[in-house]
Protein backbone atom coordinates (compact mmCIF):
# COMPACT_ATOMS: atom_id res chain seq x y z
CA UNK A 1 0.00 0.00 0.00
CA UNK A 2 3.48 2.17 0.38
CA UNK A 3 2.63 2.48 4.34
CA UNK A 4 5.96 0.28 4.82
CA UNK A 5 7.77 3.79 2.89
CA UNK A 6 9.88 5.40 5.77
CA UNK A 7 10.92 9.63 5.22
CA UNK A 8 12.92 9.08 8.41
CA UNK A 9 16.87 8.70 7.49
CA UNK A 10 18.23 8.52 10.71
CA UNK A 11 22.15 8.49 10.31
CA UNK A 12 21.97 7.89 7.11
CA UNK A 13 23.38 11.48 4.70
CA UNK A 14 23.42 14.83 5.86
CA UNK A 15 21.57 15.33 2.50
CA UNK A 16 18.62 14.08 3.15
CA UNK A 17 18.00 15.46 6.58
CA UNK A 18 18.47 18.66 4.84
CA UNK A 19 16.46 17.87 2.36
CA UNK A 20 13.63 16.70 4.57
CA UNK A 21 13.73 19.69 6.59
CA UNK A 22 13.52 21.74 3.77
CA UNK A 23 16.25 23.65 3.84
CA UNK A 24 17.09 24.39 0.31
CA UNK A 25 20.13 26.94 0.92
CA UNK A 26 21.61 23.52 2.65
CA UNK A 27 20.88 21.32 -0.36
CA UNK A 28 22.42 23.88 -2.72
CA UNK A 29 25.69 24.31 -1.45
CA UNK A 30 25.77 20.72 -0.91
CA UNK A 31 24.70 19.78 -4.63
CA UNK A 32 27.31 22.57 -5.98
CA UNK A 33 29.85 21.43 -4.31
CA UNK A 34 29.56 17.42 -4.86
CA UNK A 35 27.17 17.14 -7.62
CA UNK A 36 27.54 13.46 -7.63
CA UNK A 37 25.93 13.47 -4.28
CA UNK A 38 22.58 13.35 -6.16
CA UNK A 39 23.17 9.93 -6.84
CA UNK A 40 23.00 8.80 -3.65
CA UNK A 41 20.15 6.60 -1.94
CA UNK A 42 19.25 5.97 1.63
CA UNK A 43 20.05 1.94 2.77
CA UNK A 44 16.72 0.83 3.68
CA UNK A 45 13.73 1.89 1.34
CA UNK A 46 16.64 3.17 -1.08
CA UNK A 47 14.87 6.59 -1.31
CA UNK A 48 16.62 9.18 -3.48
CA UNK A 49 16.94 12.58 -2.44
CA UNK A 50 13.60 13.62 -4.79
CA UNK A 51 12.01 11.10 -2.71
CA UNK A 52 12.47 12.36 0.35
CA UNK A 53 11.53 15.81 -0.59
CA UNK A 54 8.03 14.44 -3.02
CA UNK A 55 7.18 12.42 0.51
CA UNK A 56 7.75 15.09 3.23
CA UNK A 57 6.29 18.03 0.82
CA UNK A 58 9.31 20.18 -0.11
CA UNK A 59 8.29 21.59 -3.46
CA UNK A 60 11.20 24.00 -3.52
CA UNK A 61 13.99 21.75 -2.88
CA UNK A 62 11.98 19.61 -5.01
CA UNK A 63 11.35 22.29 -7.79
CA UNK A 64 15.49 23.11 -7.76
CA UNK A 65 16.51 19.07 -7.42
CA UNK A 66 14.18 18.83 -10.79
CA UNK A 67 16.50 21.89 -12.13
CA UNK A 68 19.55 19.97 -11.48
CA UNK A 69 18.45 17.13 -14.40
CA UNK A 70 17.00 14.14 -11.36
CA UNK A 71 15.37 12.07 -12.95
CA UNK A 72 11.65 12.64 -12.20
CA UNK A 73 10.72 8.62 -12.48
CA UNK A 74 13.48 7.51 -10.22
CA UNK A 75 12.74 4.29 -8.31
CA UNK A 76 12.84 3.42 -4.75
CA UNK A 77 13.40 -0.24 -3.78
CA UNK A 78 9.69 -0.94 -4.40
CA UNK A 79 10.11 0.78 -7.94
CA UNK A 80 7.46 3.93 -6.35
CA UNK A 81 8.58 7.23 -7.91
CA UNK A 82 8.32 10.60 -6.38
CA UNK A 83 4.72 10.74 -8.07
CA UNK A 84 3.59 8.27 -5.96
CA UNK A 85 5.12 9.50 -2.59
CA UNK A 86 3.74 12.83 -2.96
CA UNK A 87 0.12 11.27 -3.69
CA UNK A 88 0.12 8.80 -0.90
CA UNK A 89 1.15 11.75 1.41
CA UNK A 90 -0.93 14.23 -0.59
CA UNK A 91 1.15 16.50 -1.01
CA UNK A 92 -0.77 18.61 -4.22
CA UNK A 93 2.15 21.09 -5.13
CA UNK A 94 4.56 18.36 -5.41
CA UNK A 95 2.00 16.66 -7.86
CA UNK A 96 1.93 19.37 -10.08
CA UNK A 97 5.65 20.31 -9.77
CA UNK A 98 6.09 16.14 -10.82
CA UNK A 99 3.88 16.21 -13.38
CA UNK A 100 4.92 19.65 -15.19
CA UNK A 101 8.51 18.15 -14.69
CA UNK A 102 7.19 15.19 -17.47
CA UNK A 103 6.56 12.42 -14.42
CA UNK A 104 4.99 8.83 -15.99
CA UNK A 105 1.57 8.54 -14.18
CA UNK A 106 1.62 4.68 -15.84
CA UNK A 107 4.37 3.49 -13.79
CA UNK A 108 3.35 0.64 -11.61
CA UNK A 109 4.94 -0.33 -8.12
CA UNK A 110 6.44 -3.60 -6.91
CA UNK A 111 4.03 -3.71 -3.82
CA UNK A 112 0.30 -4.28 -5.14
CA UNK A 113 0.99 -3.15 -8.91
CA UNK A 114 -0.60 0.02 -8.47
CA UNK A 115 -0.19 3.73 -10.44
CA UNK A 116 -0.15 6.93 -8.89
CA UNK A 117 -4.04 7.24 -9.48
CA UNK A 118 -4.81 4.05 -7.28
CA UNK A 119 -2.48 5.81 -4.53
CA UNK A 120 -4.39 9.20 -4.72
CA UNK A 121 -7.73 6.98 -4.69
CA UNK A 122 -6.65 4.79 -1.82
CA UNK A 123 -5.99 7.76 0.33
CA UNK A 124 -8.66 9.63 -0.88
CA UNK A 125 -6.30 12.96 -1.73
CA UNK A 126 -8.96 14.89 -3.94
CA UNK A 127 -7.09 17.61 -5.32
CA UNK A 128 -4.05 15.10 -6.23
CA UNK A 129 -6.57 13.17 -7.79
CA UNK A 130 -7.86 15.85 -9.80
CA UNK A 131 -4.26 17.07 -11.05
CA UNK A 132 -3.50 13.80 -12.38
CA UNK A 133 -6.75 12.74 -13.88
CA UNK A 134 -6.30 16.70 -15.82
CA UNK A 135 -2.88 15.32 -16.65
CA UNK A 136 -4.01 11.75 -18.19
CA UNK A 137 -6.17 13.82 -20.78
CA UNK A 138 -3.30 15.63 -22.36
CA UNK A 139 -0.36 13.73 -21.88
CA UNK A 140 0.66 10.63 -24.62
CA UNK A 141 -1.41 8.29 -22.25
CA UNK A 142 -4.50 9.72 -23.54
CA UNK A 143 -3.35 9.08 -27.45
CA UNK A 144 -1.14 6.29 -26.09
CA UNK A 145 -2.66 3.89 -23.60
CA UNK A 146 -6.25 5.88 -23.77
CA UNK A 147 -7.64 8.01 -20.90
CA UNK A 148 -10.85 5.47 -20.48
CA UNK A 149 -8.60 2.58 -19.93
CA UNK A 150 -6.06 4.79 -17.83
CA UNK A 151 -8.92 5.40 -15.41
CA UNK A 152 -10.38 2.00 -14.62
CA UNK A 153 -6.45 0.59 -14.43
CA UNK A 154 -6.12 -2.30 -11.96
CA UNK A 155 -4.03 -3.14 -9.46
CA UNK A 156 -2.41 -6.97 -8.95
CA UNK A 157 -5.96 -7.44 -7.43
CA UNK A 158 -7.91 -6.22 -10.14
CA UNK A 159 -8.86 -3.23 -8.09
CA UNK A 160 -9.45 0.12 -9.78
CA UNK A 161 -8.99 3.43 -8.04
CA UNK A 162 -13.00 3.64 -8.28
CA UNK A 163 -12.92 0.05 -6.09
CA UNK A 164 -10.32 1.68 -3.33
CA UNK A 165 -11.66 4.73 -2.95
CA UNK A 166 -15.39 3.25 -2.32
CA UNK A 167 -13.65 0.80 -0.09
CA UNK A 168 -11.86 3.64 1.69
CA UNK A 169 -15.19 5.67 2.31
CA UNK A 170 -13.54 8.53 0.33
CA UNK A 171 -16.63 9.71 -1.21
CA UNK A 172 -15.31 13.08 -2.76
CA UNK A 173 -13.15 11.47 -4.41
CA UNK A 174 -15.73 8.58 -5.64
CA UNK A 175 -17.91 11.05 -7.08
CA UNK A 176 -14.62 12.87 -9.36
CA UNK A 177 -13.97 9.31 -10.88
CA UNK A 178 -17.54 8.57 -11.83
CA UNK A 179 -18.10 12.10 -13.32
CA UNK A 180 -14.55 11.48 -15.65
CA UNK A 181 -15.85 8.21 -16.70
CA UNK A 182 -14.90 5.34 -14.27
CA UNK A 183 -16.60 2.15 -14.61
CA UNK A 184 -19.67 1.90 -11.63
CA UNK A 185 -20.04 -1.93 -11.75
CA UNK A 186 -16.79 -2.96 -12.76
CA UNK A 187 -15.92 -6.49 -10.20
CA UNK A 188 -12.30 -6.72 -9.16
CA UNK A 189 -10.32 -9.87 -8.87
CA UNK A 190 -8.97 -11.13 -5.96
CA UNK A 191 -8.82 -7.91 -4.17
CA UNK A 192 -11.66 -7.93 -0.75
CA UNK A 193 -14.33 -10.74 -1.74
CA UNK A 194 -13.64 -11.70 -5.33
CA UNK A 195 -16.10 -10.29 -7.30
CA UNK A 196 -17.15 -7.25 -5.48
CA UNK A 197 -18.38 -4.02 -7.09
CA UNK A 198 -17.74 -0.35 -5.96
CA UNK A 199 -20.98 -1.12 -4.13
CA UNK A 200 -20.27 -3.98 -2.41
CA UNK A 201 -16.76 -2.32 -1.37
CA UNK A 202 -19.15 0.66 -0.28
CA UNK A 203 -21.71 -1.49 1.80
CA UNK A 204 -18.75 -2.81 3.46
CA UNK A 205 -16.91 0.40 4.74
CA UNK A 206 -20.70 1.55 5.40
CA UNK A 207 -20.27 5.16 3.69
CA UNK A 208 -23.66 6.53 3.10
CA UNK A 209 -22.07 9.34 0.55
CA UNK A 210 -20.12 6.43 -1.58
CA UNK A 211 -23.50 4.28 -1.83
CA UNK A 212 -25.68 7.81 -2.79
CA UNK A 213 -22.70 8.68 -5.57
CA UNK A 214 -22.25 5.03 -6.89
CA UNK A 215 -26.66 4.86 -6.97
CA UNK A 216 -26.99 8.35 -8.38
CA UNK A 217 -24.72 6.80 -11.28
CA UNK A 218 -26.12 3.94 -11.97
CA UNK A 219 -24.27 0.95 -9.89
CA UNK A 220 -26.33 -2.28 -9.75
CA UNK A 221 -28.41 -2.88 -6.30
CA UNK A 222 -28.59 -6.68 -7.66
CA UNK A 223 -25.36 -7.45 -8.70
CA UNK A 224 -23.67 -10.55 -7.00
CA UNK A 225 -19.80 -11.02 -5.81
CA UNK A 226 -18.51 -14.48 -6.48
CA UNK A 227 -20.39 -15.76 -3.31
CA UNK A 228 -23.85 -14.93 -4.57
CA UNK A 229 -24.35 -11.65 -2.33
CA UNK A 230 -25.61 -8.48 -3.49
CA UNK A 231 -24.48 -5.40 -1.82
CA UNK A 232 -27.63 -5.18 0.39
CA UNK A 233 -26.45 -8.63 1.84
CA UNK A 234 -22.80 -7.62 2.85
CA UNK A 235 -24.17 -3.99 4.20
CA UNK A 236 -26.90 -6.45 6.94
CA UNK A 237 -23.40 -8.57 7.45
CA UNK A 238 -21.21 -5.40 8.57
CA UNK A 239 -24.46 -4.01 10.47
CA UNK A 240 -24.90 -1.15 8.65
CA UNK A 241 -28.56 -0.44 8.69
CA UNK A 242 -28.60 2.99 7.16
CA UNK A 243 -27.14 1.65 3.73
CA UNK A 244 -29.20 -1.77 3.91
CA UNK A 245 -31.63 0.27 3.53
CA UNK A 246 -30.86 2.05 0.58
CA UNK A 247 -29.65 -1.20 -1.03
CA UNK A 248 -32.90 -2.61 -0.65
CA UNK A 249 -34.17 -3.86 -3.69
CA UNK A 250 -37.66 -3.50 -3.05
CA UNK A 251 -36.69 0.30 -1.92
CA UNK A 252 -37.56 2.92 -4.54
CA UNK A 253 -35.42 3.25 -7.81
CA UNK A 254 -33.11 6.11 -7.05
CA UNK A 255 -33.09 8.25 -10.26
CA UNK A 256 -29.01 7.97 -11.92
CA UNK A 257 -27.39 10.47 -13.78
CA UNK A 258 -27.87 10.25 -17.71
CA UNK A 259 -24.40 9.50 -18.40
CA UNK A 260 -25.55 8.01 -21.68
CA UNK A 261 -27.19 10.92 -23.35
CA UNK A 262 -23.93 12.56 -25.61
CA UNK A 263 -25.04 15.76 -24.91
CA UNK A 264 -24.89 15.29 -20.62
CA UNK A 265 -21.14 14.27 -21.55
CA UNK A 266 -20.69 17.91 -23.36
CA UNK A 267 -22.06 20.16 -20.78
CA UNK A 268 -20.53 22.83 -19.95
CA UNK A 269 -19.11 23.30 -15.66
CA UNK A 270 -22.02 25.72 -14.51
CA UNK A 271 -24.88 23.47 -15.94
CA UNK A 272 -23.26 20.20 -15.09
CA UNK A 273 -23.29 21.71 -11.46
CA UNK A 274 -27.11 22.52 -11.73
CA UNK A 275 -28.29 19.19 -12.83
CA UNK A 276 -26.02 17.34 -10.43
CA UNK A 277 -27.19 19.16 -7.71
CA UNK A 278 -30.76 18.36 -9.01
CA UNK A 279 -29.83 14.82 -8.63
CA UNK A 280 -28.67 14.89 -5.24
CA UNK A 281 -31.73 17.22 -4.11
CA UNK A 282 -34.43 14.34 -5.64
CA UNK A 283 -32.56 11.46 -4.30
CA UNK A 284 -32.53 13.20 -0.94
CA UNK A 285 -35.86 13.22 -0.95
CA UNK A 286 -35.62 9.41 -1.30
CA UNK A 287 -33.56 9.14 1.45
CA UNK A 288 -35.65 10.94 3.82
CA UNK A 289 -38.92 8.39 2.79
CA UNK A 290 -36.77 5.27 2.82
CA UNK A 291 -34.82 6.08 6.49
CA UNK A 292 -37.21 8.21 7.78
CA UNK A 293 -40.48 6.91 6.70
CA UNK A 294 -41.69 10.57 5.20
CA UNK A 295 -43.95 11.64 2.34
CA UNK A 296 -41.79 10.72 -1.05
CA UNK A 297 -41.13 13.85 -3.37
CA UNK A 298 -38.83 13.28 -6.25
CA UNK A 299 -38.19 17.08 -6.59
CA UNK A 300 -37.78 18.65 -3.26
CA UNK A 301 -38.07 22.48 -2.89
CA UNK A 302 -34.62 23.28 -3.12
CA UNK A 303 -35.75 26.74 -5.15
CA UNK A 304 -39.10 27.60 -4.05
CA UNK A 305 -40.84 30.31 -6.20
CA UNK A 306 -43.18 32.39 -4.39
CA UNK A 307 -46.33 33.58 -5.63
CA UNK A 308 -45.86 37.55 -5.60
CA UNK A 309 -44.38 39.01 -8.34
CA UNK A 310 -42.33 41.84 -6.61
CA UNK A 311 -40.55 38.49 -4.91
CA UNK A 312 -36.87 37.83 -6.22
CA UNK A 313 -37.89 35.32 -8.53
CA UNK A 314 -40.57 36.25 -10.32
CA UNK A 315 -43.43 34.46 -12.35
CA UNK A 316 -42.02 35.14 -15.59
CA UNK A 317 -38.90 32.92 -14.39
CA UNK A 318 -40.82 29.94 -13.05
CA UNK A 319 -40.50 26.64 -15.08
CA UNK A 320 -43.08 26.33 -17.22
CA UNK A 321 -43.37 22.67 -15.85
CA UNK A 322 -43.89 22.23 -12.68
CA UNK A 323 -44.50 25.86 -11.84
CA UNK A 324 -42.82 25.56 -8.57
CA UNK A 325 -38.85 26.07 -9.48
CA UNK A 326 -36.67 28.97 -11.03
CA UNK A 327 -36.08 27.94 -14.66
CA UNK A 328 -31.80 27.33 -14.67
CA UNK A 329 -31.19 25.54 -17.61
CA UNK A 330 -31.57 26.61 -21.42
CA UNK A 331 -32.17 24.12 -24.03
CA UNK A 332 -30.23 25.77 -26.75
CA UNK A 333 -31.23 24.82 -30.07
CA UNK A 334 -34.82 25.91 -29.38
CA UNK A 335 -34.19 28.38 -26.69
CA UNK A 336 -37.16 27.04 -24.13
CA UNK A 337 -36.30 27.34 -20.17
CA UNK A 338 -36.91 24.85 -17.54
CA UNK A 339 -35.88 24.51 -14.16
CA UNK A 340 -32.94 21.88 -13.55
CA UNK A 341 -35.02 19.43 -11.50
CA UNK A 342 -37.66 18.85 -14.67
CA UNK A 343 -34.62 18.63 -17.43
CA UNK A 344 -33.16 15.81 -14.85
CA UNK A 345 -36.71 14.31 -15.25
CA UNK A 346 -36.82 14.58 -18.90
CA UNK A 347 -33.02 12.94 -19.04
CA UNK A 348 -33.91 10.37 -16.87
CA UNK A 349 -37.58 9.70 -17.04
CA UNK A 350 -36.98 6.14 -19.20
CA UNK A 351 -33.44 3.95 -18.14
CA UNK A 352 -30.81 3.47 -21.06
CA UNK A 353 -30.11 0.00 -21.76
CA UNK A 354 -25.92 0.06 -21.82
CA UNK A 355 -25.92 -3.27 -23.96
CA UNK A 356 -27.30 -0.90 -26.74
CA UNK A 357 -25.75 1.81 -28.60
CA UNK A 358 -28.98 4.00 -29.82
CA UNK A 359 -29.81 6.79 -26.98
CA UNK A 360 -32.91 8.46 -28.11
CA UNK A 361 -31.98 12.16 -27.23
CA UNK A 362 -35.45 13.46 -24.92
CA UNK A 363 -37.00 15.71 -26.51
CA UNK A 364 -38.39 19.44 -25.70
CA UNK A 365 -41.30 19.83 -24.30
CA UNK A 366 -43.00 22.81 -25.88
CA UNK A 367 -41.67 22.42 -29.49
CA UNK A 368 -40.49 18.49 -29.51
CA UNK A 369 -37.50 19.22 -30.52
CA UNK A 370 -34.67 16.83 -29.91
CA UNK A 371 -32.76 17.91 -26.67
CA UNK A 372 -28.53 17.87 -28.04
CA UNK A 373 -27.45 20.97 -26.13
CA UNK A 374 -27.88 22.59 -22.30
CA UNK A 375 -26.67 25.45 -21.15
CA UNK A 376 -27.55 27.77 -18.17
CA UNK A 377 -30.91 29.90 -18.12
CA UNK A 378 -29.85 33.56 -19.37
CA UNK A 379 -31.24 36.42 -16.94
CA UNK A 380 -34.98 37.28 -17.85
CA UNK A 381 -36.40 40.32 -16.73
CA UNK A 382 -39.78 41.18 -16.59
CA UNK A 383 -42.13 44.04 -17.45
CA UNK A 384 -45.48 45.08 -16.58
CA UNK A 385 -47.22 43.06 -18.49
CA UNK A 386 -45.54 40.02 -17.50
CA UNK A 387 -43.99 39.78 -20.83
CA UNK A 388 -40.65 37.75 -20.64
CA UNK A 389 -37.63 39.70 -22.27
CA UNK A 390 -35.29 37.81 -23.93
CA UNK A 391 -32.96 38.31 -26.92
CA UNK A 392 -35.19 38.65 -30.26
CA UNK A 393 -34.15 34.77 -30.99
CA UNK A 394 -36.32 33.52 -28.69
CA UNK A 395 -39.98 32.14 -29.58
CA UNK A 396 -42.91 33.77 -28.40
CA UNK A 397 -45.30 31.32 -26.89
CA UNK A 398 -48.74 31.29 -25.46
CA UNK A 399 -49.09 28.11 -23.31
CA UNK A 400 -52.84 27.08 -22.71
CA UNK A 401 -52.39 23.12 -22.72
CA UNK A 402 -50.53 20.36 -23.09
CA UNK A 403 -51.14 16.54 -22.90
CA UNK A 404 -47.92 15.20 -22.29
CA UNK A 405 -49.23 11.25 -22.41
CA UNK A 406 -50.21 11.28 -25.70
CA UNK A 407 -47.04 13.36 -26.87
CA UNK A 408 -49.32 15.99 -28.42
CA UNK A 409 -50.59 19.89 -27.55
CA UNK A 410 -53.91 19.77 -26.60
CA UNK A 411 -55.95 22.81 -27.30
CA UNK A 412 -53.86 26.04 -28.34
CA UNK A 413 -50.21 26.30 -27.75
CA UNK A 414 -48.97 28.93 -29.84
CA UNK A 415 -45.37 29.11 -31.24
CA UNK A 416 -45.19 32.68 -32.08
CA UNK A 417 -41.97 34.11 -33.65
CA UNK A 418 -41.40 37.63 -32.66
CA UNK A 419 -38.31 40.11 -34.17
CA UNK A 420 -38.59 41.42 -30.56
CA UNK A 421 -40.02 40.12 -27.29
CA UNK A 422 -40.95 36.47 -26.64
CA UNK A 423 -44.33 36.33 -24.23
CA UNK A 424 -45.34 33.61 -22.50
CA UNK A 425 -49.20 33.50 -21.08
CA UNK A 426 -49.70 30.65 -19.00
CA UNK A 427 -53.15 29.18 -18.56
CA UNK A 428 -53.45 25.56 -17.91
CA UNK A 429 -51.11 22.18 -18.33
CA UNK A 430 -52.93 18.48 -19.13
CA UNK A 431 -51.39 15.25 -17.91
CA UNK A 432 -52.88 12.03 -18.39
CA UNK A 433 -56.03 14.11 -19.98
CA UNK A 434 -56.15 15.59 -15.82
CA UNK A 435 -55.32 19.52 -16.08
CA UNK A 436 -53.46 21.03 -13.63
CA UNK A 437 -54.26 24.54 -12.60
CA UNK A 438 -52.10 26.86 -12.34
CA UNK A 439 -53.74 28.57 -9.40
CA UNK A 440 -52.60 25.59 -7.43
CA UNK A 441 -48.77 25.12 -7.48
CA UNK A 442 -48.19 22.05 -6.13
CA UNK A 443 -44.98 21.79 -4.20
CA UNK A 444 -43.91 18.55 -6.42
CA UNK A 445 -44.44 19.64 -10.30
CA UNK A 446 -46.48 17.47 -13.02
CA UNK A 447 -43.62 16.52 -14.34
CA UNK A 448 -42.05 15.51 -11.31
CA UNK A 449 -44.99 13.16 -10.36
CA UNK A 450 -44.30 11.78 -13.46
CA UNK A 451 -41.04 10.97 -12.59
CA UNK A 452 -41.71 9.76 -9.25
CA UNK A 453 -44.13 6.52 -11.23
CA UNK A 454 -40.58 5.60 -12.46
CA UNK A 455 -38.40 5.78 -9.83
CA UNK A 456 -40.98 4.54 -7.02
CA UNK A 457 -42.35 0.77 -7.07
CA UNK A 458 -44.16 1.23 -10.68
CA UNK A 459 -41.21 1.27 -12.58
CA UNK A 460 -41.32 -2.51 -13.20
CA UNK A 461 -44.35 -1.96 -14.75
CA UNK A 462 -43.66 1.03 -16.51
CA UNK A 463 -42.28 1.47 -20.07
CA UNK A 464 -42.28 4.73 -21.52
CA UNK A 465 -40.09 5.65 -23.96
CA UNK A 466 -38.27 8.79 -23.86
CA UNK A 467 -39.47 10.10 -27.53
CA UNK A 468 -43.11 9.69 -26.35
CA UNK A 469 -42.48 12.56 -23.38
Amino acid sequence: MGQGVSCRVGNEHELFRSVQRGELETVESMVDEHPAILRLKTVHGRLSALHVAAANGRPHVLSMLLDRSVHPDVLNRHKQTPLMLAAIHGHHSCVERLLQAGANILTFDSLSGRTCLHYAAYYGHSDCLQSIISAATSSPVAHSWGFGRFLNVRDDKGATPLHLAARQSHSECVHMLLSEGALVCASTGGYSFPGSTPLHLAARAGSLDCVRELLAWGADRHQRDSSGRTPYAVALKHKHWSCALLLNPSAPEPLTWPASLKFISELNPDAKALLEKALIEANEAREKFILKGTPYKNFPNSDPVGDDVDSEVGDADVCSICFELACTIEIQECGHQICAHCTLALCCYKKTNPSTSNFKAPVCPFCRSSITRLNVAQKITINSDLDLEQSPSQPRISQKSFNLNEGSYDGDLEVEHSPSQPRLSQKSFNLNEGSSSFKNRSSLGSLGRMAGISFGKAAANCDIECDKL
